[in-house]
């Protein structure tokens, strides 16, 4: 098993990912406290998009053995109550978990994964529990979510 350093998230380190914008700390252009379009999330057709929330407990040392990936849909995932690891690797066929990256994400940052990124649960940094908001596609998660389970050689370690 190999470990990777989980480094602060910034857009440049990110962009290949997808997006993310603070909530609690906005920047920008401002409208009488609206900060307009710091996030864009493409959708097309019909479909709603669905708000779930996330409740993750903190595991004893931050393993990743499995991996995700959405084939028509980005995911936006935000971190409401502590700060977050979130992992991920480029977009591809077949699993590439030696591409993948750690980023801390502080709590109250919405974040777009990109299409086809590979990645899984935010983890907390601090809390015994992170609450997080997800926002798919309706049953995104039935009709367009691959998972994989990494082999013991190639899952990774992530700390801080």
């Amino acid at each position: 098993m190999r470990t990777i350093q989980a480094k602060p998230i910034t857009q440049e380190a990110f962009a290949p990912y997808g997006a993310f914008a603070s909530i609690l700390e906005p920047t920008g252009f401002e409208l009488g406290g609206f900060y307009r379009d710091q996030v864009l999330y493409p959708t097309s057709g019909r479909m709603p998009v669905a708000f779930s929330p996330l409740a993750v407990p903190k595991p004893e040392k931050m393993i990743v053995s499995m991996a995700e990936y959405h084939n028509y849909t980005p995911e936006i995932v935000l971190p409401m109550d502590d700060d977050a690891v979130i992992y991920v690797a480029p977009a591809s066929k077949a699993p590439v978990p030696e591409l993948t990256e750690a980023f801390l994400v502080p709590k109250g940052t919405v974040v777009r994964l990109n299409v086809g990124v590979w990645h899984l649960v935010a983890m907390p940094v601090n809390n015994p529990v992170l609450h997080v908001l997800i926002a798919l596609p309706e049953r995104t998660y039935l009709n367009d979510c691959t998972v994989v389970t990494y082999d013991r050689k190639a899952q990774i370690e992530i700390v801080l």
